[in-house]
């Protein structure tokens, strides 16, 4: 039996998009180190979904009883920044509330473009960004970014996503070598949202 990727898939009442396995960093707690996915869903993509298909999925849904529609799953969305730009648009015509969840390297990857002002033009209504860590020490060596600067670029697209008006939320998971205190007090200075994520990977 053929296996048919999971592009799209339910949890707490919202519907989450897994439309890539690239990601620009390569977390030491990331789930795809010792899971294929999540809730029962194997997230590990054959190949990625075209935008028809990611839409032509999410009408075959009854969109208006999910809280959010949210981009997240196995890899960082904002790669297929254009994809993701259309989607929402399609999706916030529909009236649903849309959400990204990513690593916000933005500014790292498209260094040209306002990438902020187009989430927030396009219908994007949260952003939460995986913050991990509490210094930029810290985060390298937990989140191995592929690029440089990238917790200082983080925090700036993260002052981006307030300024677009879009809600910001900031995650990090609890592990010893992170200071929670020290992260919620960064979450407080962004006026951001702020979740602790547990971690049931090895340590």
């Amino acid at each position: 039996m053929i296996r048919k990727d999971t592009i799209i898939y339910e949890a707490h009442g919202n519907l989450y998009l897994n439309i890539t396995n690239r990601c620009t960093a390569d977390c030491i707690f990331c789930l795809k180190r010792y899971s294929d996915g999540v809730y029962g869903y194997n997230l590990r993509l054959i190949k990625e979904p075209t935008v028809p298909e990611v839409i032509k999925e999410l009408s075959e849904r009854e969109l208006s009883k999910y809280n959010e529609i949210v981009f997240t799953g196995f890899g960082e969305p904002l790669i297929r920044l254009d994809d993701v730009l259309t989607i929402t648009k399609w999706l916030t015509v529909r009236g649903t509330r849309v959400r990204l969840d990513t690593s916000g390297h933005a500014k790292l990857l498209y260094p040209d473009r306002n990438v902020a002002e187009e989430m927030a033009e396009s219908g994007m209504k949260v952003v939460s960004i995986s913050l991990n860590a509490h210094d930029a020490d810290t985060y390298n060596h937990l989140c191995d970014p592929k690029y440089i600067q990238a917790y200082k670029k983080m925090l700036e697209f993260a002052k981006d996503i307030s300024k677009s008006g879009m809600e910001l939320r900031f995650t990090v998971v609890n592990l010893p070598i992170v200071n929670i205190e020290k992260c919620k007090e960064i979450a407080d200075k962004y006026r951001a949202d702020f979740k602790v994520r547990g971690y049931s990977g090895s340590v």
